[in-house]
């Protein structure tokens, strides 16, 4: 009676086990491009560009997205702050510079 109480609980884990291997796998996949409907500097693209690049503190504070400092903070983030190449921050040039680093 062991034996077949055994050989149940060692399929149940098999299958948990399987599940989180699909789970890991698929969140290390290649995930698609999240801004292909939202036009850069949109609401939505703001919204886009925060959910790939968080610029939160991982306790609900950060700046306002899309405001001049969760640029700046997007720009450090992305390793790019103070680099000459990139657009004025106001700008829709910037947003499409953005958008090429994080979604191409």
């Amino acid at each position: 009676m062991k034996l077949t109480s055994i050989k149940k609980t060692a399929k149940k884990a098999s299958a948990i086990l399987f599940g989180a291997l699909v789970l890991t796998l698929y969140g290390c996949s290649e995930q698609s491009n999240s801004s292909a409907s939202a036009t850069p500097c949109s609401p939505s693209w703001f919204e886009a560009v925060e959910a790939k690049v968080g610029t939160g503190d991982g306790q609900g504070h950060g700046p306002d997205v899309g405001s001049s400092e969760w640029r700046s903070v997007v720009e450090f983030r992305l390793g790019v702050r103070g680099d000459e190449a990139v657009p004025n921050s106001e700008s829709q040039a910037w947003c499409d510079y953005i958008d090429a680093l994080v979604f191409k």
